[in-house]
């Protein structure tokens, strides 16, 4: 019997929800919600991670063409996506809200887009770049895959006594 979490909204605005919440979870690594919800984030960004990590070291190097600024041909090598990161790529993204890179506190706009030109897309490149490494790592370590996220539960809340919890990535 398949058990599926409703979560009392209609299946759209359901959806809605938990992208919105594992994107953030991936984006923070840490969100507060309700139990019901937490549960529900929690099997969505597992698989998501699961398949940042079969696919992330997957990458092919090309030779293309490029003009250079004074108008001639060169060869360069670039390194594009192999075809298991392509997927994996294309997984996440129609899983996830694109999320943007924020400018820190004391960063100056020129050395913000300077950091930022060259990534599409943030919260994918930094699933595939900072977390799938590491949880390769630990399930290397551990011997185990899965388990990358925790759920602490927090107690009743005010209004409307629903039990709250915090998920984040272990």
């Amino acid at each position: 019997m398949n058990t599926v979490k409703k979560l009392g909204r209609p299946t759209d605005q359901r959806v809605a929800v938990l992208r919105n919440q594992v994107s953030y979870l991936l984006w923070n690594g840490r969100v507060e919600t309700t139990e019901a919800k937490a549960k529900s984030i929690r099997s969505m960004a597992e698989k998501i991670i699961t398949t940042a990590i079969s696919g992330y070291n997957d990458t092919v190097k090309v030779e293309k063409e490029v003009v250079n600024k004074k108008g001639v041909k060169v060869k360069k090598q670039v390194l594009q996506d192999g075809p298991k990161k392509l997927i994996a790529r294309r997984k996440m993204m129609a899983k996830l809200y694109d999320l943007h890179e924020v400018k820190t506190k004391d960063e100056t706009k020129r050395s913000f887009t300077e950091r930022t030109k060259h990534i599409n897309h943030p919260l994918v490149e930094k699933i595939f770049n900072e977390l799938a490494p590491k949880y390769a790592k630990r399930a290397k370590e551990t011997g185990q895959g899965g388990g990358y996220t925790r759920i602490l539960k927090m107690g009743p809340r005010r209004g409307d006594n629903a039990e709250i919890a915090i998920i984040e990535l272990v």
